[in-house]
């Protein structure tokens, strides 16, 4: 279980108790994290998800906290944090950062169709749309210079057929990071996979695990997203799915000639953040009881995506 800070039930309910909502009635860890201790927490008056953040800087959670506010005050499906009687948002339990949200209806999707894609497009462009104008600032701490710095070590442990891949990736990345960075901008959710998507039926509803977000080139998320929902078992794009899923995003933010352009490289750069950071987390997590996502899936990914036959729709 993917909890790194486990938690006794006084302990939650001294920490409740300022928010007002009623006694403890039950509480469980979250399998599916990765990176911080999750739990679902009921409530008399609902029920929630509380979240200790295990990694990063605290000095982020305001960041975190603000952009939330401004996806839920602009109608999208978030959790946002919930304030004490006090107005607190930001608080600490076991000596951990610690955030209490409303819990989201819906299930994720483990076998994406062409419409949920539409769904995903659609919500992540009202993201960007919410944002575009203000983007509320945070440099990622795994952007750019974070893969070219860590592609070089990681690339030093990889076997004969893998190193070669990585390190091509990363010449790219060096040689077009100016003009990537010059792209328009927003702010970015940075790990819309499926499993941080909530669906009711054929209804998206709800989005979660903002942790990754930050500011930057909106093209650079799109990528991210349409890897995971698009992509098969063997690495390749799912036409219909990566249609569909460019389809909604355009129909409200059309591309401009220089995303277009870029797009088969961002693509590539978006398989190299996740295969890095799988790579790290295998190693950093080895033998201790944390879910860790095989980092294979990300080589083959960007193995596939050598040569991209999906240009970007409606592109200005």
């Amino acid at each position: 279980m993917s909890v790194f800070t486990p938690l006794e039930r006084h302990q939650l309910e001294v920490f409740l108790a300022p928010y007002g909502l009623g006694r403890l009635r039950d509480f469980q860890g979250i399998a599916a994290g990765s990176e911080n201790s999750n739990f679902f927490v009921s409530l008399e008056q609902g029920e929630y998800v509380l979240t200790l953040v295990e990694r990063g800087p605290v000095a982020d959670l305001p960041f975190f906290i603000e952009l939330l506010d401004v996806l839920h005050d602009a109608g999208l499906p978030v959790p946002y944090a919930l304030r004490t009687q006090d107005g607190e948002a930001l608080r600490s339990l076991a000596e951990k950062p610690a955030l209490l949200q409303p819990r989201l209806s819906g299930k994720h999707v483990h076998e994406a169709n062409a419409h949920h894609c539409q769904e995903v497009g659609n919500l992540l462009a009202r993201i960007h749309l919410a944002t575009r104008e203000r983007p509320v600032e945070r440099r990622s701490d795994r952007g750019l210079e974070w893969m070219l710095a860590e592609g070089a070590k990681q690339a030093l442990k990889l076997a004969d057929e893998a190193s070669p891949l990585l390190r091509a990736a990363l010449d790219e990345i060096a040689e077009l990071k100016p003009r990537i960075l010059a792209l328009p901008r927003a702010n970015l959710h940075a790990d819309l996979f499926r499993d941080n998507v909530l669906f009711d039926g054929n209804h998206l509803a709800g989005v979660i695990d903002f942790y990754n977000a930050c500011s930057g080139p909106m093209l650079y998320d799109l990528a991210i997203t349409l890897n995971d929902w698009c992509s098969h078992e063997d690495g390749s794009l799912d036409g219909a799915r990566a249609r569909a899923l460019l389809g909604a995003y355009a129909a409200q933010r059309p591309f401009s000639a220089a995303e277009a352009e870029l797009w088969p490289a961002m693509l590539r750069v978006a398989c190299v953040r996740f295969w890095l950071s799988r790579l790290i987390a295998a190693e950093s997590f080895a033998g201790q009881e944390v879910l860790i996502h095989d980092p294979g899936e990300f080589q083959r990914r960007l193995a596939q995506r050598q040569q991209v036959n999906l240009p970007l729709p409606f592109a200005l």
